[in-house]
This record gives C-alpha cells, structure tokens and sequence, in this order.
C-alpha cells in the first residue's frame, strides 16, 4: 500500500510525503507517522472531521501510523467528557490509534527542562511586562518590538522559572520568552512568549502545575518526542511553521518532524468555533452537543449521518492550500448518496387522513409485497399489512382539485396505492371543523400489484399508506439548516441572531408500517416519498418512537 501511495499521490500533502520517503528524502526508510492532536474542551465537529480523516487516512495510505494526542496543555475549558466522546467518534468513523494514545500534559516535565535548556543556551529569558505593556511594546510592521528584560542575565532566568514553577509569584507576573528576533516580519517569531502563570486545576495533573507551556512550544516538542514524521495541520498555523521549525531545532528533541498545512473545512448555514457552539448548547437555543442540528459528529450520528458518508464527503472536498466555502448541500448530497444505496424501504404517512375502501369485505385482511430497497438485491422483500381501512397523507387529497393534480379527489384518476392495488376516489366524509375526516374510494379487486387486467393506462399517482390496523404511532423531526444567513458568523455579525426559526419541526400523531417498532438508532429507512430517517438516539423508546430525518429526498445540490 505504501508504495502505491507514492506512485499515485493524490494531493500536495502526499507528494511532500512521498518525497520525504524517497531515495535522498528526509524521512528515506522511515514509517510515516502523523497525529490527531483535538483539545478535549468541546465535541468534535464536521471540521475537525476533514483533519483527522487527513491525519488517520494519509499514514493508512502509505502503511503508517498514526497517534491520537489530547493537546490539554490548556486547562482552562478542558474535561473527560470531551475526551471520551471525541474517542467515540473517531472510533466511529472507522479509524483506530492502536495503543498509541497520548496526553499532551504527559510531556510536562520534559517541556519544562527542555524550556530550561534553552534559558542555559541564552536562548530563552523571563519577561516582566504586563500584558499592556507587551502590547506597547509589541512594535509594527515598521518599528521592532523591544523588551527591557531581553539580556536578563541567564542565571537570573534561570532562577526566577524555577521560582515560578514552585508557585512564588502571582499570575501575570513574569512570562518565559523565546530569544529569537525582534525585528521580525513575522510577529509570530518576535520573541513570543513561551510559559505563562495559571493558577488553575488541570484535569489530569490537579495542581501540581502553575505554569503551563504556549502551544506553539509544546505542539513541536510533543511532536518529536513521539517520532512523528509529518504534522499535518490547518492552514492558521502557516505563519506559525518558523516558529515551530525553531524550537525543533533549538531544542534537545530527538527528532524532527515537518510541520504542512492544509486549508480548513468552512461549510455555509453553520459555525465552526468551539466557542460559539458551547454558547448555543450552554445558552439553550440547542438541545445539547448532540443536537441534530449541529456540525458535531455526535449530532451528525444522531441525525442519522453515516461513517461512509461523511468520510466520502471529506475525500471530495479534497486538500488544497486555499481556503473554501463548501455548501452544506454536498455533505446532504454524500449522505443521500449513501443512504439511497443501503437504506430499507418503509411506508410512513406524516399527515394521516383515514382512506377507506368501501368495496373492500370488512373482515378481509391480506398482505402485499413491496420491494425493501429497488438499490439492493440482497435485502429482497417484505410483506405488508393491507386492509379496508388505511392512512394516506392528507395532501395526497383535494375535495376541489387544482390543474394537473394526479392523486385523490372525487371523479378522479386511478391511483396506484404502493405495492397493492388501484383505487378511484368516490367521496369524501368531514369533521364538524370542515376537515376531511376520511376519503372514500373504490378498488379494482384484479388490479393488486401491476397492471390492470384490461390493459387500461393508469394516470393517477402511486401513493404511499400504511394498514389502520397495523400500523404505529410516531413522532416526527424534520431538521433544516441551524442558521438562514449563509454567512452566520462573518464579519462582525452576531451568529445568534442568525439562527433559523424553523430549522426543526416536531409532527406528532404519524403513522408508520408495524415493522418500524423494532428499529434502532443509526439504521437509515427511507420513508418512500419523505426522506430518509432515523430512530433518535436519545429520545425514541418503545412506548414513544421518535425519528429524525437524516435529509429529504430531493436533492439541492448544484454540480
């Protein structure tokens, strides 16, 4: 597999690698071994989905490995919970990190003496400027940042990080810089801080820890602590690549990865920002992380996506170095796509209206046959339950029809009830509301399951019902997009006031085929002329079914 991924790269990220792995490459004869760095402060969502499925899917590709690493060097939001559910998913979406797992604040003490092999080398030193004052002082594209603190004398360094290691100051009161270059183009390598004072528990470490190390001084010495070959990473972190080859090379690490970006994942209708998403699961306007309306993966999975479709999506979208707006009609369409392939057939009628058979015997009870999935030979069949009273949707009826309506209204066509038999409306019966209480018709006893006897064409619609007497009740959940404005959080709009008030609808009182009863969440049905569905994951039960549309029918897409 790995020479074949040399031989066959597919986007720049895999030429880079393929070179590093060839003859006279920077990696010749090594394994490619990347990393999935998430912070446990939040779910995983459709965005960080494109990133792993990088990291996990290029090492698989070239027959390497990959670890999974919870970058908790920062406390602050960071919890177990996270940690767990971000497992689940990538587990989930198929890929496995073996026995590499990792924390980054495993590295805590190594990040710290090799911070302090850099104060020794003259190449680190601690700062006294307060946050103000380091924005003052910070310079610009003109002028050089400076700090008074710079030649602090390396013992001196050396002695107050000890110090602020062991709790003897307050927060804000020093920092550890990195000694690189104040005249820099780039701000990122002026000096950027390195260690800073939190007087903060840690999930894993409790206390034991008052300084905690910057990211961009952590992430590359994790990285080469653990051999990883090749850091794959969004394009933010391209300014950002100097100042990691720096500490590489500046560190006593015993390897030396390279970092590579790549473009992030931005879908229109939704947010990316962890931030923004813990508001509106913190502040109600969702029902939590898993809310089916969220770009999580948890409620992905729980609107009914699958693991084929969104790693199809991700592969799609492709890897590029500039940064896109994908619709979130093409991750609907892979979803379509997938399901259309592999989900059962179900009858299920959302607005049931009592249709009933007048010539039908009212003691006759039969079953028909109708086709599980017309996509797939291999699931066959099933027999359904058919009798003199059925459900129909109330909009497959007009008391007064419109031009061209083909479905039910007195004196019209013949209509093909799915599977079963022709039926021709003769009437109709109403509540004292005015509302059709319940449709009357005729059926052709020779008609069941294909054409009339007679050869007469049928111009009418197939109507999908379910059997009175054997079906079940349901409750209903169509989900469009969480936000109307495209762009909810551009510029310098408030994202909540974009939120779409219609983007779930709860139908209660559905009727659907008795079989339903035993489905389980993450099996996808299509209910024929509906959607695709679901059985909800938290909410559904024996005695309350309740099925969320994964995506509609029809397809919105524009190729």
């Amino acid at each position: 597999m790995a020479s074949d991924a040399v031989n066959e790269t597919r986007n720049f990220i895999e030429a880079f690698i393929a070179e590093d792995i060839g003859p006279c490459g920077r990696f010749e004869g090594k394994q490619v071994h990347t990393r999935f760095p998430p912070e446990p402060n939040g779910y995983l969502h459709i965005g960080h989905c494109k990133a792993l499925c990088i990291d996990f899917g290029t090492a698989e590709r070239f027959g390497g490995i990959c670890n999974l690493r919870m970058d908790d060097t920062n406390p602050a939001k960071e919890d177990t919970e996270y940690v767990d559910a971000i497992k689940e998913d990538i587990h989930w979406l198929g890929f496995d990190w073996d026995d590499r797992f990792f924390y980054g604040s495993d590295y805590f003490e190594q990040t710290y003496e090799l911070a302090e092999g850099l104060i020794k080398k003259g190449l680190a030193y601690v700062c006294e400027l307060t946050p103000e004052q380091f924005r003052e002082y910070r310079g610009d594209t003109h002028t050089p940042a400076r700090s008074p603190w710079r030649d602090r004398p390396i013992e001196e360094s050396l002695d107050l990080f000890r110090r602020m290691r062991a709790g003897e100051f307050p927060e804000g009161r020093y920092t550890l810089r990195a000694k690189i270059d104040l005249e820099s183009g780039n701000f990122n390598m002026r000096d950027p801080v390195i260690y800073r004072i939190r007087y903060i528990e840690h999930h894993r470490q409790g206390t034991k820890w008052c300084i905690f190390p910057m990211y961009d001084f952590a992430h590359p010495i994790q990285d080469a602590l653990e051999g990883i070959t090749h850091s794959l990473c969004s394009l933010e972190y391209e300014d950002h690549r100097p100042l990691y080859d720096w500490v590489i090379e500046h560190t006593d690490v015993p390897s030396k990865p390279r970092q590579i970006e790549f473009a992030r994942l931005n879908i229109d209708h939704t947010v990316m920002s962890k931030r923004k998403l813990r508001k509106l699961v913190e502040d109600g306007y969702v029902s939590g992380w898993d809310d089916p309306r969220m770009p999580t993966l948890c409620g992905l999975r729980r609107r009914g996506y699958t693991p084929a479709s969104i790693r199809n999506f991700t592969d799609r979208v492709g890897v590029a170095k500039n940064p896109s707006v994908v619709e979130y009609a093409f991750l609907e369409s892979c979803l379509r796509e997938d399901l259309n392939n592999h989900a059962l057939r179900r009858m299920a009628v959302l607005h049931p209206v009592k249709l009933t058979i007048t010539n039908y015997p009212e003691d006759n009870h039969e079953f028909v046959e109708v086709e599980n999935n017309p996509n797939d030979s291999d699931t066959g069949t099933r027999q359904v339950s058919f009798s003199k009273h059925l459900y129909v949707e109330a909009e497959d009826f007009l008391a007064e029809p419109v031009p061209k309506f083909k479905r039910l209204y007195p004196g019209g066509p013949e209509c093909r009830l799915k599977g079963a038999y022709l039926i021709k409306c003769t009437g109709y019966n109403t509540n004292s509301d005015g509302s059709i209480a319940e449709i009357l018709c005729e059926y052709d006893p020779d008609s069941r399951g294909g054409d009339p006897a007679d050869g007469r064409k049928v111009k009418g619609a197939t109507l999908h019902w379910v059997d009175a007497a054997d079906s079940i009740e349901a409750e209903i959940r169509l989900y469009a997009n969480l936000f109307s404005d495209p762009e909810p959080d551009a510029g310098d709009k408030d994202f909540i006031s974009c939120l779409n008030p219609e983007s779930l609808t709860v139908i209660k009182g559905c009727r659907l085929e008795s079989s339903l009863s035993s489905a389980t969440p993450g099996e996808g049905y299509q209910f024929l002329r509906v959607g695709y569905f679901t059985p909800d994951s938290r909410d559904s039960s024996p005695e309350h079914l309740v099925f969320n549309r994964s995506v509609a029918l029809k397809d919105s897409f524009k190729r």
